[in-house]
């Protein structure tokens, strides 16, 4: 454990593939952007692997102030126990304040192992940070400036607030696509600090033999539109109608977890609290109750169209347009009103 430094910096870590930044790093570089200069400290990213060092001057675009660089051959790619020993050093000779992670597999990896470490807290999968003083009637005291991990809890029936007032460096993940990814700043120019961690044999008792990725089959974040479907579709051939309409528009398809789970279309297509944050500029909820785990993962996009025969359904509470009927009948009317649109 590393006693409270009230100055220390607030930190990210910056997770990269093969030289490629993940989107997470610089959703969170434009979060802890916010969060330092509440708090009046620098920001800094940890960023690990070789030949990355170019994506240091993209991670100050988005608001970091020092990059703290590891180059090294041996982390060319991603293994648990040597990024930890980075981590670990790294927060053991700077003590920042806050660190977050991205709450990807990466993420959900590595933190556990590095909070262990650091004999500290850990918050996982957040959905929102803030800054704040904290009353502990136990002590008679007030925490000043805490950083308030917030996320769903008891199946996403409440909204926990947790704090570290003692145990630091207070982390935590984020979930993807729940902080925006804010405009970059072109002229925005930081400190590369490179650094050297000494490697123990114990850190490489897994050898990396082979690497096989299987590529991404639908990039939920990514999408401007989206149809997604839910339990009320019915069945796998149901859904058949989600596919037409979202071919129709050029948007992706999306479920709720009860279409994934009962075996209607791939995990990879969940939206919500146990899948994908995502923000279109149009989202489409075809039989979709609207449950909080749902709306925690899509209630931020631009336009929301709901489809449900229930006129009482959750979904339409956070709808700008509703359409109350049987999604068999309505979904075929609107692809035949696409397509038979004039073209420009």
């Amino acid at each position: 454990m590393i006693e409270p430094n009230r100055n220390g910096e607030v930190w990210v870590y910056a997770e990269q593939e093969d030289g490629a930044l993940h989107d997470v790093a610089l959703e969170l570089c434009g979060k802890v952007r916010e969060l330092a200069d509440r708090l009046g400290v620098k920001t800094g990213v940890v960023l690990a692997g070789w030949n990355v060092r170019e994506l240091a001057y993209r991670l100050f675009h988005h608001g970091a102030d020092r990059v703290y660089l590891v180059e090294d051959r041996k982390l060319e790619h991603f293994q648990t126990q040597p990024y930890a020993r980075v981590v670990c050093t790294l927060i053991e000779k700077h003590k920042p304040q806050i660190v977050l992670f991205g709450a990807t597999a990466v993420g959900r990896d590595l933190a556990p192992r590095v909070a262990s470490q650091m004999r500290c807290g850990l918050t996982a999968d957040c959905t929102d940070l803030d800054i704040a003083d904290v009353d502990d009637p136990s002590a008679k005291k007030t925490h000043k400036n805490l950083l308030l991990q917030i996320r769903p809890a008891f199946g996403g029936n409440i909204i926990a607030t947790i704090v570290n007032p003692d145990r630091w460096p207070q982390m935590a993940t984020v979930r993807e696509g729940v902080m925006p990814l804010r405009d970059p700043d072109m002229q925005r120019k930081g400190e590369i600090v490179a650094e050297k961690i000494k490697f123990e044999e114990r850190d490489f008792a897994v050898r990396l033999i082979e690497r096989h990725r299987e590529p991404r089959k639908v990039n939920l974040k990514g999408a401007r539109t989206i149809v997604a479907g839910g339990g009320g579709v019915g069945s796998k051939a149901n859904f058949k109608v989600i596919h037409d309409l979202a071919g129709a528009i050029g948007g992706a398809v999306g479920a709720s977890r009860a279409a994934v789970d009962g075996g209607f279309i791939g995990k990879e297509h969940q939206v919500g609290q146990t899948g994908t944050t995502v923000r279109p500029a149009l989202y489409i909820a075809c039989g979709i109750s609207g449950a909080i785990q749902h709306r925690a993962g899509m209630e931020e996009s631009a336009k929301i169209v709901a489809v449900n025969w229930d006129k009482e359904a959750p979904i339409f509470g956070v709808a700008h347009y509703g359409i109350v009927g049987d999604l068999n009948q309505v979904i075929p009317m609107m692809v035949k009103a696409i397509k038979e649109r004039p073209k420009e």
